[in-house]
């Protein structure tokens, strides 16, 4: 009899009470740990999503999102305008603005003066993508890459459209890409979550935006499809290690005590956080051993390390995220994020755009390279890009040494490799001053409905009912980009 019967009387209701919750306590445990269950080890994948069946054979098994927070200039980087040039500080053209909404950081200035890029641009590999000379490392895997440079969005400032990415609507609640996808299809993973996020450390520079854990969230899902943050400082993850005075046995007795409790009660109330709550017990007890051993890398080779560059020792950083997601993406892990802020380049862009640039740069590349030696870029996805794009007149003072760049919601680019992904691509197409989207726009739903298309999944049929209505993370909108698809 465990400490939790002690005050119960043995009796007939006492009994059948017991051998229901015994029941339904085993069957939890099988879920949960079928080693504990069977007295061994076991090998069977544990997915726990909600789909019976994926909708279609998938490209990919995972994504790493690559989030350039604070919005990358697409002029800067990749929308090679060299015209541009002839129309240095001269006014924006009435025909190309269109009376559309800017920012009221610029919308009272007295004009709005034309900066061409200072960055010179070149074609690089047999697709002969155009790449500015920010990118000398990204611009070498331009033929394992699909470049769009026509992607848009709704909203006009950060916090809106960091959410109106993540999550497919711009008022906070509903759940982020990473977490239908738990929801939807689960994990493989038994040890580790099916979504996991790390922020990198920016750069001397500007300071990024604010993010907030919601947008890592579950939103109206059950909490335990909510992205686990992944730090760089103390514990990897948070009151993961045990107290002081308590070892692993102790802990296992403690959960199994607790996890009677929460059974019990599961079984009275039939709430889902109940059992969400047994879950991410039994995953952190788990992640007890298998974190640890994810965040070691003393035993990657030095041309490995080299080619992330001289900041992957170091905690935090992105060379040091990217490495990790790639060691995540061995685990099968379903969906890793890695945040990059510092894009908010209202002035001295040239400056920090270099700064920024250098981090993200050698990194980014050596992921994919990493990726595709190790046989992981298959059924990998990989997607880099902000939340909007930069604008072609200047913020503040122009002159020929430096500039700064608005938000512009209206066209940026971003791109995607492996999973299914045609490589060497560049799709889409920007006016003149990269203002307007010339050729085959790219929303935010269409993005979010071609990842999910590419992972098994039709993204009009994940969904969750709640409020009422039936949610999904693409709205009432969303088509697959299939000229991207190889």
């Amino acid at each position: 009899m465990s400490p939790f019967d002690l005050t119960q009387r043995i009796n007939r209701r006492y009994f059948l009470e017991r051998s229901g919750l015994g029941l339904g306590s085993a069957a939890l445990a099988s879920l949960l740990n079928p080693a504990r269950v069977t007295g061994g080890e076991t090998q069977a994948p544990r997915t726990l999503g909600t789909l019976p069946a994926l909708h279609h054979a998938p490209k990919a098994k995972r994504v790493i999102w690559l989030l350039m927070a604070d919005a990358p200039s697409q002029l800067d980087l990749f929308d090679h305008k060299p015209n541009l040039a002839d129309q240095f500080d001269k006014d924006l053209p009435d025909s190309i603005r269109l009376n559309q909404r800017i920012t009221t950081m610029t919308s009272g200035q007295a004009r709005l003066p034309v900066a061409p890029s200072l960055f010179k641009f070149a074609q690089h590999g047999k697709s002969g993508g155009w790449f500015s000379e920010l990118l000398r490392h990204i611009s070498t895997i331009a033929d394992e890459i699909a470049v769009i440079k026509s992607v848009h969005t709704d909203a006009i400032n950060h916090d809106p459209a960091l959410t109106f990415l993540q999550t497919g609507g711009e008022v906070p609640g509903r759940p982020s890409l990473g977490a239908w996808l738990s929801y939807g299809i689960g994990s493989p993973n038994s040890n580790l979550p099916a979504f996991v996020v790390m922020h990198s450390r920016t750069p001397k520079g500007p300071d990024p935006q604010p993010l907030f854990s919601r947008l890592w969230g579950s939103g109206f899902l059950p909490t335990t499809h909510q992205g686990v943050l992944l730090r760089s400082v103390g514990d990897p993850v948070l009151y993961l290690s045990n107290p002081a005075g308590v070892d692993s046995q102790t802990r296992r007795l403690m959960l199994d005590g607790l996890a009677e409790l929460n059974q019990r009660r599961l079984t009275v109330k039939g709430d889902p956080e109940i059992a969400s709550r047994i879950e991410q017990y039994e995953m952190a007890f788990r992640m007890q051993t298998s974190v640890p051993e994810l965040v070691d890398i003393s035993k990657e080779p030095k041309h490995v390390l080299d080619m992330y560059g001289p900041e992957v020792t170091q905690p935090g950083s992105y060379a040091s995220n990217c490495l990790f997601a790639r060691r995540l993406a061995e685990r099968d892990v379903r969906f890793i994020q890695i945040v990059l802020g510092g894009w908010d380049h209202h002035t001295k862009l040239p400056e920090n755009a270099r700064i920024m640039a250098q981090t993200a740069d050698q990194a980014s590349a050596a992921l994919i390279k990493d990726l595709k030696q190790h046989g992981l870029l298959d059924d990998t996805l990989v997607v880099w890009g902000g939340e909007f794009g930069r604008t072609v007149y200047c913020q503040g003072t122009l002159t020929k040494e430096t500039y700064g760049r608005d938000h512009h919601p209206r066209c940026f680019t971003m791109w995607m490799a492996g999973g299914g992904i045609k490589p060497g691509t560049t799709y889409g197409q920007t006016d003149d001053f990269s203002y307007n989207i010339a050729a085959n726009p790219v929303h935010i739903h269409d993005l979010n409905a071609t990842i999910l298309h590419l992972l098994g999944i039709n993204h009009e049929r994940l969904v969750y009912r709640t409020q009422g209505r039936d949610f999904r993370l693409t709205d009432v909108h969303g088509h697959v980009v299939r000229d991207i698809l190889a």
